[in-house]
């Protein structure tokens, strides 16, 4: 297994991503599947980190044996934060313990409390038979999300895509963002940390916050004991990655990369993002959690 670096350097490719999903949560392709095209993209690292499970991950450590990739394996939590939903990524080198245990089972009924909600707004908006339309969208019994109702109103004809359907009736402050079943962020953050594993604020880049409430939101994270951050989560403005790589430095939080891929044919792959600035933010492999990650073998990262 190739060795990590041990900092970040311009320049520099990185064969690792910390934030995927599968079929388990709302990604398109099951967790054999997922493996296999990050062994195809080179990946020697990965997390499959779907949304509030982890059922996926068992499915995903046998094949990424095979496929000689280390799985880390994680997930990623929904939350709440001054009336914002955030998402925490936990990485969980010694696997699913603790309270998260507990935690994922409150997480997955406020899921399906969500749905329900969400669906009767969404009907009151026109679409007809809510729950039913997500449901066939998502084609199994997992708890719903937005995205499921997004391709249930393009199906039904009343958006043309999924990104008009957040523009329009899912995104943030419109009626089918439902957040009030959330925890609190400071509360699953406390989770993750008291189940062994590394909490990662997740895409902070993408909450459209000014650089001042940005850092208000890390300042909460480490306040709560938040480790990390993601420096890169996907394509975004250099000069953007580079100002957050600073303030993740000056709080001394760990910096993690990941595409946040769901599904193929998109403008983002397994392993495929931004490149990474010259930066003196440790890599999140560098916590002392996951200080093993570059010695492990091709399988699910057991904790040394």
């Amino acid at each position: 297994m190739p060795v990590l670096p041990c900092a970040f350097a311009a320049e520099q490719r990185y064969y690792i991503d910390l934030h995927m999903h599968s079929t388990a949560s709302d990604g398109a392709l099951s967790p054999m599947e997922l493996v296999k095209l990050c062994a195809e993209r080179g990946l020697t690292h990965m997390a499959l980190s779907d949304h509030d499970t982890m059922d996926g991950v068992l499915e995903a450590g046998e094949a990424a044996r095979e496929a000689g990739i280390c799985l880390v394996p994680a997930t990623e939590l929904s939350s709440r934060w001054q009336g914002i939903n955030i998402h925490v990524v936990a990485l969980l080198p010694g696997g699913l313990q603790g309270p998260l245990v507990e935690a994922l089972e409150q997480q997955r009924l406020a899921r399906i409390a969500r749905g329900e909600v969400i669906a009767e707004r969404l009907e009151k908006l026109g679409l007809e038979n809510a729950l039913a339309r997500a449901r066939e969208q998502a084609g199994s019994e997992r708890p719903l999300g937005r995205p499921d109702f997004a391709n249930a109103l393009v199906a039904a004809g009343m958006v043309p895509d999924v990104a008009t359907a957040f523009k329009r009736y899912l995104g943030s402050g419109k009626r089918g963002d439902v957040k009030s079943h959330w925890p609190e962020i400071a509360q699953v953050v406390a989770w993750i940390v008291a189940s062994g594993g590394v909490a990662v604020l997740a895409h902070p880049m993408r909450h459209g916050l000014t650089r001042r409430k940005r850092g208000l939101l890390l300042d909460a994270f480490k306040a709560a004991g938040g480790q990390a951050v993601e420096l890169v989560s996907g394509y975004q403005n250099p000069d953007a990655t580079r100002d957050l790589a600073r303030q993740l430095d000056e709080r001394e939080l760990y910096a993690s990369l990941g595409s946040d891929f769901h599904f193929p044919g998109g403008h983002l792959a397994p392993g495929s993002m931004s490149p990474v600035p010259r930066t003196a933010a440790r890599p999140v492999w560098r916590h002392p959690r996951l200080l093993h990650l570059d010695q492990a073998e091709p399988g699910p990262l057991a904790a040394g």
